[in-house]
């Protein structure tokens, strides 16, 4: 069974959504460069990288069902964050929409009965959980220290993080 025009256009825009992800993560990461956070723009610099591998795998996904890849042009992303807590709530909001659009190209698998992408799928639903709770463990320690000083404390811990991702 080849893909569905519709599931092929769903693909494709997906593809632009994690390259915008990719996109917002780097414009994230220069800005807490610009903060002097070299610890949580390196989080972000390595979320960017994973969006870009997102990307890949559903490209390819495409080229091995028979479909077209179609890249689209992806906008500007916003640079004039106030705070990491800003940051860091826009990404887990962020997170939550990539979470929606990645469930809504499953519901459509399932309505078209394409076994193979809800099976391609699960690993993106499963993968949007854990982006999802490090987006919320990353703000929640944010909103906890308070203070800039606190914040720029907290590198270490995130550091961790990092390293725990292998």
């Amino acid at each position: 069974m080849s893909l569905s025009k519709k599931m092929s256009a769903e693909i494709n825009a997906q593809i632009a959504a994690e390259n915008e992800s990719a996109y917002i993560y780097k414009a994230m990461a220069y800005k807490l460069e610009s903060m002097n956070l070299t610890v949580f723009a390196k989080w972000f610099h390595l979320q960017a990288t994973e969006e870009q591998e997102h990307a890949e795998k559903f490209g390819k996904y495409l080229l091995d069902r028979g479909a077209e890849v179609s890249l689209k042009a992806i906008p500007a992303p916003k640079a004039n964050w106030k705070s990491c807590k800003e940051i860091c709530a826009e990404s887990l909001k962020h997170e939550q929409g990539i979470s929606k659009r990645i469930n809504k190209m499953v519901d459509l698998a399932r309505a078209e009965k394409d076994h193979a992408t809800d099976s391609f799928l699960i690993w993106f639903v499963n993968e949007q959980v854990e982006e999802e709770a490090n987006a919320t463990e990353l703000l929640a320690m944010v909103e906890l220290a308070g203070t800039a000083s606190q914040v720029f404390m907290l590198e270490g811990r995130v550091w961790r993080l990092i390293e725990a991702r292998g």
